[in-house]
């Protein structure tokens, strides 16, 4: 069997055979009418059309078959194939020759002839003319089987669309699932904005940050954790609703329902309540079940490649973090000091150099993402998180925040709040997040003057609300790992 080195040579020494019949290789444009698509959609109206006068179609070969004065080429065009028919009586024997010796699988090419259907019932096209669009150098996967290691997959992500159907359609459903939140927001006058991915200081989320520096200004740098800082800040210029579908970076670890670089929804309503946010936030889910995915019950799977039945066609309820912790650990979130609240961490398997240096909230959520949140299957709104692990919300009295998550089959869908927008009690918590992180606290935040001084100049009460689109597609394409629903995940460079 031959080497891809071997089986590039060969090509390489085509492109001479098809520059010395004076052919192109690689021209800048073909003969083109019609997508296969076009023809297959209105093949019956085309054929005497191209009886009368040849019509143009182009397409990548993925097979060719026959010998002989008859070949039978496959042609793919997007998710489309159309048989072309080369037979040596209909061409030029020049030509006919030429493709022989010259065309592999792989190449695109442009075919000029008249429709016709094979006594087998097959739409083909006669080919009376050809053209080389693209010469291709390297092989396509087995036919039959495509990529079968998943890492090459990842890294070759186009070569997985190419020859299987199913991805090519989930990424098309990836966008319709864009366009539809694009759509549902605009319908409620909310603003499409953009904001700055490189920022002097990361904030709007408890994460760790991926540094940079800016030679030009000599500066430190860092990727943005999250939207919403400058959400607000935009909020205090007048605008009442904003929203942004883009990316953010967390300098984490990875694992099938986490990434380093993701896309996020965030979205900022003034005047509107947390109870709002919910109520929307269930007619979003909910209507694109409906009304896009057209089913409600959803295969969904958790870190260990594990699935539950969902069904989003449900009542959400709400119930409180503190609740669900002294169901499920016995914890009293009110009462419980930091070094019980350490012990308690020990005992539900968190990591001891991550109990020394994390707050009493971040211990908090951790014993809960292990005792509650994976029993958690349909959609449930949980709301009352403790008020030190969000320090961008509105405080209750009795030390948690007025905010909720929305959690799917053990797994954080959203983040909602009522925002904080009171410049002193801000502050406040800021400085304690910032010393939080000077005693070792990597994901808590620091004190952003930028933002605290547009909040002095007035932001309107508001309630807000984060999503991670990756996440969502999962679900709704019933995806294992987030790698399989976006185009090109980070990978460990090949050896």
């Amino acid at each position: 069997m031959a080497s891809i080195e071997e089986l590039r040579d060969a090509r390489i020494k085509k492109i001479e055979l098809l520059k010395e019949a004076g052919m192109n290789p690689y021209p800048s444009s073909v003969p083109h009418d019609y997508s296969v698509k076009e023809v297959k959609n209105s093949f019956n109206k085309l054929v005497p059309l191209s009886e009368k006068k040849n019509i143009s179609i182009v397409g990548r070969v993925i097979i060719v078959r026959g010998q002989g004065s008859i070949l039978f080429v496959v042609l793919q065009d997007g998710d489309e194939r159309l048989q072309a028919v080369l037979k040596k009586d209909s061409l030029d024997e020049k030509l006919f020759n030429l493709f022989v010796d010259t065309i592999d699988n792989g190449d695109f090419i442009s075919v000029t002839g008249s429709l016709f259907v094979t006594q087998r019932g097959e739409q083909s096209i006669l080919i009376k003319d050809w053209k080389m669009a693209t010469k291709a150098l390297l092989p396509l996967p087995d036919k039959w089987h495509g990529l079968q290691d998943v890492e090459e997959i990842y890294r070759k992500r186009y070569l997985d669309i190419l020859m299987d159907k199913e991805v090519y359609n989930r990424f098309i459903l990836r966008s319709k699932i864009i366009k539809f939140i694009r759509e549902f927001f605009d319908n409620k006058n909310f603003l499409e904005v953009e904001t700055p991915i490189l920022q002097n200081e990361a904030g709007g989320a408890m994460a760790k940050v991926f540094n940079t520096h800016l030679n030009d200004y000599d500066m430190d740098m860092a990727l943005r954790i999250a939207l919403e800082l400058e959400h607000k800040m935009l909020m205090t210029g007048g605008y009442e609703r904003v929203y942004e579908i883009g990316k953010n970076f967390r300098n984490e670890g990875s694992d099938p329902t986490h990434l380093q670089e993701f896309t996020m929804l965030e979205w900022y309503a003034a005047y509107q309540t947390l109870e709002t946010n919910m109520k929307w936030t269930e007619e979003l889910i909910k209507s694109i079940a409906k009304d896009l995915m057209k089913k409600t019950i959803y295969k969904v799977y958790d870190n260990d490649g594990n699935s539950v039945e969902v069904n989003l066609d449900v009542d959400w309820p709400r119930v409180t973090f503190g609740e669900l912790l002294k169901k499920d650990a016995g914890i009293d979130i009110e009462t419980i000091t930091l070094e019980k609240t350490r012990k308690e961490a020990l005992k539900w398997g968190v990591k001891d150099e991550e109990v020394k240096k994390l707050g009493k909230g971040n211990l908090l959520d951790k014993i809960y993402k292990k005792s509650s949140r994976a029993k958690i299957i349909n959609p449930i709104f949980v709301t009352n998180f403790p008020g030190d692990l969000k320090p961008l919300a509105q405080q209750n009295e009795n030390g948690t925040a007025k905010v909720c998550q929305l959690i799917i089959a053990g797994a954080e869908i959203t983040n909602q709040y009522a925002e904080l927008v009171d410049p002193v009690k801000q502050r406040e918590l800021l400085v304690s997040q910032s010393k939080a992180k000077e005693e070792g606290d990597e994901e808590a935040m620091e004190v952003n003057e930028r933002f605290l001084i547009a909040m002095e100049h007035g932001m309107p009460p508001m309630t807000g609300f984060g999503m991670g689109i990756d996440r969502l597609v999962a679900i709704f394409t019933e995806q294992k790992n987030l790698r399989d629903v976006i185009f090109f995940p980070i990978m460990h460079p090949k050896e």
